[in-house]
């Protein structure tokens, strides 16, 4: 008697595969025509750039996070430039709620709590008012919070959002990615909206 093994791959499992590839075998991928602002390197392949922080960053003092919105990535440099690591993020649904420029993280939160801001109750007035630390939580298990009111990077308990325009403001990763660079970025490190 024969007997079929299946084998179960994951969105995630798939997109890290797909990476991989792109970097193992970056011949056999074409980049897309686009050309990268002054000063700046990129390489593209499909929907998946890797950027150097040089024409984002005059330095790397404190680390530094890019999000391309567009490319839906978290790029992460620490200081010393002793890696790169890049992460699948979930941006905002549209335009009027994406906020582009400079920041910085302010504070960080393992376990953070959330309240619906005001502008999230004018468009659903049906939101809860709170929720605590747990699985409903939409900030996930780690949150870093930024300069600007509202706005975080967090975790998210729904992974269907990663890769999509699917937050108020946001920047959503997969728990396991916040939780590690909740542990690589400092109260300071600088952060950039593209």
């Amino acid at each position: 008697m024969t007997t079929i093994k299946k084998s179960v791959i994951t969105r995630r499992h798939f997109a890290a595969s797909v990476a991989a590839f792109g970097v193992a075998a970056p011949g056999i991928l074409r980049a897309q025509e686009e050309a990268p602002a002054a000063g700046t390197v990129e390489i593209r392949t499909n929907n998946y750039s890797i950027r150097s922080w040089q024409g984002h960053f005059a330095s790397l003092r404190k680390g530094a996070i890019l999000v391309d919105t567009k490319g839906r990535t978290l790029h992460y440099w620490p200081e010393g430039e002793a890696y790169h690591k890049v992460f699948p993020v979930s941006v905002p649904l549209t335009p009027d709620l994406t906020r582009l420029g400079r920041t910085s993280i302010v504070r960080k939160r393992v376990g953070p709590d959330w309240r619906p801001t005001p502008s999230m109750l004018k468009r659903n007035p049906d939101l809860p008012d709170y929720i605590g630390p747990g699985p409903e939580n939409p900030l996930g298990t780690h949150a870093l919070y930024l300069s600007w009111q509202y706005y975080r990077i967090h975790g998210t308990n729904d992974t269907r959002k990663i890769g999509r325009q699917s937050s108020n403001g946001c920047i959503g990763l997969y728990n396991d990615d916040i939780e590690e660079l909740f542990e690589l970025a400092k109260v300071g490190t600088q952060v950039l909206l593209i």
